[in-house]
């Protein structure tokens, strides 16, 4: 059941409303009896897994985004290509 968050006109209360889709919307403020105004907000919807553009395709130096925040030895690789063991940019 989808959550609801209302805004009364008159006093400025903000509150929740825990409802189905065929509820009817609430129009009464619960403090003052003034009429209220049902908001948008963003949602918590959070997609997880493989197959979506943030794990699979959003593409950061030809590496996946989701694996860039793996261990990385900086010893051993080039600062400029990423590389390990890099012919050209050994100085």
């Amino acid at each position: 059941m989808p959550i609801y968050e209302y805004k009364c006109n008159v006093c400025g209360y903000r509150f929740e409303k825990l409802q189905t889709f065929h509820d009817e919307p609430v129009k009464v403020c619960p403090k003052c009896k003034g009429e209220v105004k049902r908001l948008i907000s963003k949602s918590s919807f959070i997609l997880k897994g493989s197959g979506w553009y943030v794990t699979d395709y959003a593409r950061k130096n030809g590496k996946n985004i989701a694996s860039s925040n793996t261990d990385k030895s900086s010893s051993s690789s080039c600062s400029s290509c990423s590389s390990k063991n890099c012919s050209s940019c050994k100085g």
